[in-house]
This record gives C-alpha cells, structure tokens and sequence, in this order.
C-alpha cells in the first residue's frame, strides 16, 4: 500500500476510474478495485504522478484490507440489481462504522431502500448525486449528498475538495436524509432533458424553418453564450454546430441520426412528478420527444402518408433574437417546474432540501451550469418556496420575452416543426396566469358520471349537480 487510506472505490469505469483520479489528485490516498483485474492494472499504469495516492488491489478483501477503519467505499457501478449485489458481497467484510456510499445514477426510492436496509448492519449507507460527466467527475464535478449529519461530518471535507468550484465556493452539499440527494440529481438530469430539447428545437427552427447552415447556426449559438443563456449546453450546441465528420468531411450534425438516447433519469423526473402531483410539462415534453425520436422507421412511414413535414418559414417571419428570446423564456419556465417539483418533494418527504444551495452547487460542474442560477439563488434565498416565474428577475423575463415564445411556437406550428417543450412550457405559463380556468366543466363530469361531488365557487353547500333527472331521461 503507498498510503494510508481511509477511501475505497469500486467500479473502474469511464465515470470511477476518472473520480478516483480526482480524490488521489486532491490529496486523499485511495484503494481501488475493478472486477476485471486487467482493468485495475491499466488504470494504475496510466496514473502517472498520482499513482502514490491510489493503491490498486484484486479483490473485495484485498480492498477492504487496504483501507484503514472507519472506511468509506464508494460504489461506481451500474444502477439498479448490480449495486445491491456489490453491497451484499461487500458487507460481510465491514467492520462497524463503515460506510458505503452509492455514487451512481440512482433511483431515488432504491437509496431510500437501501437506507433502510442498512440500519442495524455492520455497515452504513449513504448516497449520492455526481453531475457533469467524465470531465467533471475528473476535474470537479457537482455533488448532491443524501445522508445524515455523522456522515456528512465523515465525508464533506472530501466531497467538498474534488467538487468543481464557483469561485471559492465549493458545489457539493448534504441536501437531506436518504435519497434525497439523488432526488435532487434526477430532478437536475430531468431539467437537462429539458434544456436539451428545447435548444434542439431552436436549431430545429433555424435549420428547417430559416434555412440557416450550420455555420450559420454554430455563429447564432456562440452570439447567444454571451447573452442570458450563457451556459455549458449552449455553448457545446455551438461547438458541436461546428465540427466536421471526419469520415464525410461535413458538418458532424449532417452525419448523426436523429434518434436521441437516454439512461431513464428524465422517466424517472416524470413519473415522480405524477406522484406528488406537481406539474413538470416541459420536462415531460422533453421525455415524449426522446421516446418519438427513436421511432424512425415510424416517423418515415407518417411522411410517406401524410407528406413530409416541416415546411420553410416565410421569410423575415423569425429572426435570431425573436428565437433567442424564446429560448430564455423557456428556460425560466423549464427551471421554475423543476424547482417547483423539489419544493413539493422537499415537503411531501420532509427533507428540507436547501433550495438556494441547490441553484449554487448547479453553477459548475454540472450539464445544466449557467449563468442565470446566480439569479435562482438569490431568488430562492429571499423566498424559497415561491414558484419562480414569480421572483424577478424572471418575472420581468417572461414579460419582455413572452411574446416571442409564443410567435416562435406559432411560427412552428404553422411550418410543421414540432416544437413539444417551448408549446408545452407556454401552456403551463398560460394556465399559470388564468385565474378562471376550464376543470369546472371536468368536476361537472366528474360529478355526472361518478357522484364525486365538487366545490361551488359561492361557497354554498352543494355536494351534487342538478343532473339526475337528465341522467334518467
């Protein structure tokens, strides 16, 4: 062993191998294990300098042998059965107090689960939420803890030093008990499948609808980083915008199929949100395109017999700036959902996630990074339960930029392009200012076909509508 370690991490990966670089590099010596013992030995090999920091071992008890009590061991492999597995062989060999820490992509339900197994075991467990890819889990990543106090004590120093920083300050922090931490990683993952979509259907309109090159489009995304959305995602939309295939010598975005994957974190945002009955329309949106997008053959099939869609704009209808402020607005729709849904969770589950914190850990290290959570921030700090199309500056965002959202959705409409996050983020907008709304005809219904009774705008006691007597005739 090279030094004394107190850290351990399973699961060799593009993801672990880069994050136990990042601990040896920050000063913490590391044991490391991989399954395939070739694995481990090209790891070390290429280790380089850092290679004092790291120790490689052959085995679970090699590993556990090689960390001095109390251990942490971090779990750095696939989601699901996979984790549970590791944790069943791993256990017999901890001593009291150790504590494994899930570092992947878990479902939020599956740490709470595995909390609560560990209770009375020989180990503890806690869980967490890593964003930013390869190059942050190597460089500086953005982490959300879940666990207790103890174990935040055990670990924070750590977890704060390889996180990425904004200025001085470090975006790593304990957001609550059990799977709250990687609640809030899967809600982040969700507002970047939303951020995604919507940006795709911009260069969707500026393709298909405007008719611009991708030069073109590279030089409008590169204009818009230095503006409101200046961020991680638009400024990579523009890098790849320009890059060639280096098998056609095109434009790469020329060469790629149009069929987006995904890993399940967005279904996950989506299908939790139905369960605390808050409303993510934007971030669903974004889920339904994925899902669309992989049916080519379909989608080829529906122009064969409904004729090719979309068609060009006319021209001068939209311009850069009507489209870039579109973007922004659809943006602060996107994030006010997504930080709507962890207030709910924060209540529903009493977590008492600290909302301002979260905005601050998300403005590096992760995908969804930008520059307008300096402003969600501050916004969350003075009232962090307010939904915030409510908070300025977002709210004076959504007057100057509303109008061209919705000429951009229309414009979209008319010509073809689907456009299923920005119309969906103005719909929720448009109900979310619509004191009088149309589910009084839904409750009548309701009421008709089931006697589920409804509410009367005067108050008056009423449990059942007049509708009996048309039932029956």
């Amino acid at each position: 062993m090279n030094n004394a370690a107190h850290f351990g991490l399973i699961g060799l990966g593009t993801m672990g191998a880069a994050l136990a670089m990042n601990i040896a590099e920050n000063g913490y010596p590391i044991a490391v294990y991989n399954r395939t013992a070739s694995v481990t030995d090209d790891f070390i090999a290429g280790a380089g300098e850092l290679a004092g920091n790291l120790t490689p071992t052959k085995s679970l008890e090699a590993l556990v042998a090689a960390i001095t009590p109390p251990r942490a061991i971090i779990l750095m492999v696939p989601a699901g059965p996979v984790v549970d597995q590791q944790i069943e062989a791993l256990a017999p060999l901890l001593d009291q107090g150790d504590l494994i820490i899930d570092a992947g992509n878990a479902n939020y339900t599956d740490t709470e689960r595995r909390t609560a197994e560990s209770q009375g075991k020989s180990y503890d467990f806690m869980g967490i939420g890593v964003s930013g890819g390869e190059e942050g889990a190597r460089h500086g990543p953005s982490i959300m803890i879940g666990g207790d106090a103890a174990q935040w004590d055990r670990v924070g120093d750590m977890l704060q030093a390889i996180s990425a920083k904004y200025g001085d300050e470090p975006c790593a922090a304990l957001m609550g008990p059990g799977g709250a931490g990687h609640f809030v990683k899967m809600v982040h993952n969700g507002i970047e499948y939303a951020d995604m979509q919507m940006i795709a259907e911009t260069y969707a309109l500026m393709r298909d609808g405007m008719g611009f090159d991708t030069t073109r489009i590279a030089e409008t995304f590169e204009r818009w980083n230095e503006g409101p959305l200046a961020s991680y995602l638009i400024e990579i939309s523009g890098k790849v915008s320009r890059a060639t295939d280096p098998i056609s010598g095109g434009p790469i975005l020329d060469a790629i199929l149009d069929a987006a994957g995904q890993k399940g974190t967005g279904r996950w945002t989506a299908i939790e949100a139905q369960k605390l009955a808050v409303a993510i329309p934007v971030i669903e949106a974004a889920v339904v395109a994925r899902n669309l997008s992989a049916q080519v053959d379909a989608r080829k099939h529906g122009a064969d017999v409904f004729g090719a869609m979309p068609e060009k704009l006319p021209e001068g209808l939209l311009d850069t700036e009507t489209l870039e402020a579109a973007l922004i607005a659809g943006k602060v729709l996107c994030y006010a959902q997504g930080f709507d849904m962890l207030t709910r969770a924060s209540q529903e589950f009493e977590w008492h996630l600290p909302m301002p914190v979260i905005a601050k850990i998300w403005r590096e290290g992760c995908i969804i990074r930008s520059d307008m959570l300096n402003d969600m921030a501050a916004a969350l700090t003075e009232n962090p339960r307010d939904n915030l199309i409510f908070a300025n500056p977002f709210t004076e965002y959504l007057k100057k930029n509303e109008a061209a959202l919705r000429k951009a959705v229309i414009a979209a409409t008319n010509a073809g392009i689907a456009v299923p996050a920005l119309a969906a983020g103005l719909s929720w907008f448009d109900a979310m200012r619509t004191p009088r709304g149309s589910a009084n005809m839904i409750q009548a219904q309701r009421d008709f076909f089931g006697a589920h009774g409804y509410q009367r705008l005067d108050g008056k006691d009423a449990p059942h509508g007049p509708w009996w007597d048309t039932q029956a005739g």
